[in-house]
C-alpha cells in the first residue's frame, strides 16, 4: 500500500499511543505517513473500518469481536494484533446521589424505591455495547443487588458528552475511560465510585484494529504500524514523559480536556512495557465470556473466534522478542 493512512481514535486517553507514534515520529520513523481522524463515537469507528474510510483504528476491545460476529452492525471480520493499554475505566455517580450512605448504596436504594412506586428508572450510560465499560457497570450493579437489565435504563453515550449529561440530569452515572470521569469530579457534578481493576482486574481496554482483509492485504504496513504503535506505548509509559504526555494529549485537536484531570487519568492506566501490547489469548476468551454473560452472543467455538480475531502472532512477527 502507499499513500496516506488514515486512522482513527476516540478522544480518550488511552488514544495515547496512535496520538503519540504521530507526533513523535514513530510513524515516519517506520516509513509510513498517517493521518488522525478523531471521531465522534464508537459505531462511527467501526463503520468507518468496516467501509475502508479508515484502514484502521483505536478501539473497543470487544468491538473488534462483535464486528467479526455480526453483533449489532453487519458482519465484517475484524482483528486486533495490538493491545493499547489496560485500566481506566470507571464508574461515576451523579453527586444529587450525595447521602449518609455510600453512592453506591444511595443507588441502589433509590432504584428500588422507585421501582416500587411505579417511576421510570434511572438512567446510567456506557460507551458502546460492546465494552469493557458495559460489563464493568453491569457487574458492579449485580453486587449492589440490582439487575442491570430491569432496575435501572442503560443508554449509550459517546464519551466526551458523559460528563455534560451527568450535569444536565440527562443521566446519574456513567461508566466510562479517562478523562471523562476525572472532567466530572473537577466540575463538581460527580463522583467516581469504582474503578474497573477493583470489579473486573486485569480487563483488556483497547486495541488497534483493522478488518481482517485490509491486514491481509497490507501485511508490511500492518507490521510497520504494530512496531510505531507498540514504541509509542512504550514511550507514554515511562514515566519522564508523563509531563509532556499529559501536554500533548489536552490539546483540542486529541482529547482536550484539561491537564491535571489527563495527569489524574494516566495514573489510573497502564500503557507499553512488560509485553503489554501483546495481544492475549486468555483476554480474547474472556471478552467473549461476558458477551454470552451478558446475553450479546454465544460464539459456536470461542477459541477458535478467540484465534482469528485477536492476533498475538503479527504482533510477534513485527515486534520480535522485544
Amino acid at each position: 500500500m502507499t499513500g496516506e493512512l488514515q486512522l482513527g481514535f476516540i478522544p480518550l486517553v488511552d488514544a495515547a499511543p496512535l496520538i503519540v507514534a504521530q507526533a513523535k515520529g514513530f510513524f515516519a520513523g517506520q516509513g509510513l505517513t498517517v493521518a488522525l481522524s478523531r471521531e465522534g463515537s464508537w459505531a462511527t469507528v467501526r463503520d468507518k473500518v468496516a467501509a475502508g474510510a479508515l484502514d484502521g483504528a483505536h478501539m473497543l476491545s470487544p468491538m473488534v469481536f462483535a464486528a467479526s460476529l455480526g453483533i449489532g452492525s453487519e458482519t465484517k471480520a475484524m482483528i486486533a494484533p495490538l493491545a493499547l493499554n489496560r485500566g481506566g475505566a470507571a464508574v461515576t455517580l451523579s453527586t444529587r446521589l450525595a447521602g449518609e450512605q455510600p453512592p453506591g448504596v444511595q443507588l441502589a436504594r433509590l432504584a428500588r424505591r422507585r421501582q416500587e412506586e411505579g417511576a421510570s428508572p434511572l438512567t446510567l450510560a456506557v460507551v458502546y455495547p460492546f465494552s469493557i465499560h458495559n460489563y464493568l457497570l453491569r457487574t458492579w450493579l449485580v453486587r449492589l443487588g440490582l439487575d442491570p437489565d430491569r432496575d435501572v435504563r442503560l443508554t449509550v453515550a459517546p464519551p466526551s458528552r458523559t460528563a455534560d449529561l451527568l450535569a444536565e440530569g440527562v443521566i446519574e452515572g456513567f461508566c466510562a475511560g479517562a478523562p471523562w470521569n476525572a472532567v466530572a469530579e473537577a466540575a463538581g457534578v460527580g463522583r467516581t465510585v469504582v474503578h474497573v481493576e477493583e470489579v473486573l482486574p486485569d480487563a483488556p481496554d483497547k486495541v488497534f484494529g483493522v478488518t481482517e482483509y485490509w491486514a491481509a492485504a497490507n501485511p508490511q504496513v500492518l507490521a510497520g504500524l504494530i512496531r510505531a504503535l507498540d514504541a509509542a506505548g512504550r514511550w507514554c509509559g515511562a514515566m519522564e514523559n508523563r509531563a509532556a504526555l499529559a501536554d500533548l494529549l489536552a490539546r483540542p485537536e486529541h482529547v482536550g480536556a484539561p491537564v491535571p484531570a489527563i495527569v489524574q487519568s494516566l495514573d489510573e492506566m497502564a500503557f507499553g512495557g512488560a509485553g503489554l501490547g501483546r495481544p492475549r489469548p486468555e483476554h480474547a476468551l474472556w471478552i467473549l465470556d461476558q458477551m454470552g454473560r451478558w446475553g450479546q452472543a454465544e460464539a459456536a467455538d470461542p477459541a477458535r473466534a478467540a484465534a482469528r480475531i485477536y492476533r498475538p502472532d503479527l504482533y510477534d512477527q513485527a515486534v520480535g522478542n522485544r
